[in-house]
C-alpha cells in the first residue's frame, strides 16, 4: 500500500494531536507514513498572514471558540498539552530538521513523538540543543552528531526545500497530509478522511 505523506511543524498542538491520530490510523490499517517536515513559518509568511492576525485578535468570538475547540479535542485525545506553552510561538527550525535527519534513519516517529512530548507536554525549549538531544536519543541516533547535522547549509536548505514544495503543492497549514499525490486533507479532524482515501486505494 502507498504511503501517506505527513507534512508537518512540531510548533503546532494540533499537529501533534494529527501526527499522533496518523500514527494510530496507519498501524490500524496497514500503510506506511512518509515524514516530510517542513517550516510552518515560512508558508505563513508567504501563503497565509492570517493566522497572525488571528493571533492578535484574542478577544474575538471566533478566537474564543478556537480555545475551546482545541481543548475539546486535546480532551478527546488523552494527550497532555500545555496551551499556550511557556514560549510560543517557538522557532522550530532546528528541530524539524533533526526529524529530517530522523526520516533519513527511518526512526522519524519517535523522534517527532518525543520533541511534541517535550515541548507540548514538558515545556521545554525545542530550540535548544541541549533538549534535542534527548529526542535524538528517543529514536536511536546519536545526539552530537545529528544535531551537529542538523545546522549543516544542507539541512538548511533541505527544509527550505520541503517548505517550498508544500506551498507549491497548495498547502498553507500544518499538519497537511497528501494521498496519492495530489489528494490534500488539512488538519488533525480529517484523519478519518485520509483513512478513507488509502481505503479506496
Amino acid at each position: 500500500m502507498a504511503a501517506v505523506e505527513f507534512f508537518f511543524d512540531c510548533s503546532s498542538p494540533w499537529t501533534y494531536l494529527g501526527f499522533e491520530a496518523l500514527c494510530v490510523a496507519a498501524r490500524e490499517d496497514g500503510f506506511d507514513v512518509c515524514f516530510r517536515p517542513f517550516l510552518v513559518g515560512g508558508v505563513f509568511n508567504t501563503v497565509n498572514p492570517s493566522v497572525y492576525e488571528a493571533r492578535a485578535a484574542v478577544h474575538s468570538p471566533k478566537t474564543r471558540y478556537f480555545w475551546k475547540d482545541m481543548q475539546d479535542w486535546i480532551a478527546r485525545s488523552g494527550l497532555a498539552i500545555k496551551f499556550p506553552p511557556s514560549i510560543f510561538p517557538i522557532n522550530s527550525a532546528r528541530a524539524m530538521r533533526v526529524c529530517l535527519l530522523a526520516a533519513d534513519a527511518g526512526s522519524c516517529e519517535p523522534v517527532a513523538r518525543r520533541i511534541f512530548q517535550l515541548y507540548w507536554s514538558e515545556d521545554r525549549d525545542i530550540a535548544d540543543p541541549g533538549v534535542l538531544a534527548e529526542a535524538c536519543s528517543a529514536g536511536g541516533l546519536d545526539p552530537a552528531a545529528t544535531l551537529e547535522a542538523a545546522d549543516s547549509p544542507e539541512l538548511k536548505t533541505r527544509l527550505r526545500a520541503n517548505t517550498d514544495e508544500i506551498i507549491a503543492r497548495g498547502g498553507f497549514g500544518t499538519p497537511t497530509f497528501y494521498v496519492g499525490g495530489d489528494d490534500m486533507y488539512f488538519g488533525q479532524d480529517r484523519i478519518g478522511l485520509v483513512r478513507e482515501a488509502m481505503a479506496r486505494g
